[in-house]
């Protein structure tokens, strides 16, 4: 598969599958990955698709690529988008799934459309700031400035089509009509200061999932997996590997 990726960790641990989000790469996890040391994480670039499905029978081939037969899913953004439909479509395939800061739909077509054009004829530079502004928290952008120039460096990195083509997926998807389809155990992750996906957002995937449970992390925006990387993977990991009651 014409797929970047990375498949490491313990044989015969459970996997757990980490696709990227708009403008990001398998980096997206560095800091969450020390605190998934008992998982076997499965992270890769998703490529550029104008559709979900599109996206979704990626992830598929590459599990069948490598003899997956089930995992856990935690998709981030344009990622979880790919996770519900992956959840709907070969639900055989999904042990269980995280929803972080994602959505059932991204709002009005135009300006996603829009965007794709944009960046079609000028690349990713003209709009890196106002997107790094939905990323970070302004405490987070300036107590830890290394960090926002590394993920600018990876947004404005990102191919000019595949990138194009991945706004178009998103200005064509809208999962509010099948999010009680999915019957996968489904944790759902917001960020309080989320302007991109606002926690309403994630009321709505907690509401429509049949038990699914919300929980919020306060100081982070966007990319809440980069601005509280130990309280996000903590989340994860109970939400993987339940406590029993003794």
């Amino acid at each position: 598969m014409n797929l970047r990726y990375v498949l490491d960790g313990p044989a015969g641990a459970p996997v757990l599958v980490l696709p990227s989000s708009l403008g990001t790469s398998i980096d997206l996890w560095d800091e969450n990955l020390p605190h998934w040391r008992a998982f076997r994480t499965l992270r890769y670039d998703q490529r550029g698709h104008d559709s979900v499905a599109g996206l979704g029978r990626d992830l598929i081939r590459l599990l069948d690529v490598h003899d997956l037969e089930r995992v856990s899913l935690c998709g981030l953004s344009l990622g979880g988008a790919t996770a519900m439909w992956v959840a709907e479509n070969a639900p055989e395939r999904v042990e269980r799934l995280v929803l972080a800061c994602t959505s059932a739909t991204f709002g009005d077509p135009d300006p996603w459309l829009e965007r794709a054009a944009l960046v079609r004829e000028q690349g990713v530079e003209p709009i890196a700031d106002r997107i790094l502004a939905n990323w970070f928290t302004p405490p987070f952008a300036t107590a830890r400035a290394e960090t926002v120039t590394r993920f600018r460096s990876l947004l404005t990195g990102t191919p000019r089509e595949r990138y194009a083509r991945c706004c178009e997926a998103i200005a064509h998807w809208d999962f509010r009509d099948r999010l009680e389809v999915i019957s996968t155990p489904t944790l759902v992750v917001a960020a309080a200061e989320d302007p991109s996906t606002p926690l309403e957002h994630a009321e709505l995937l907690a509401e429509r999932i049949d038990r699914a449970r919300l929980a919020v992390l306060p100081h982070a925006a966007h990319l809440a997996n980069v601005e509280q990387p130990e309280p996000f993977a903590s989340l994860v990991t109970e939400h993987l590997v339940p406590v029993e009651v003794t």
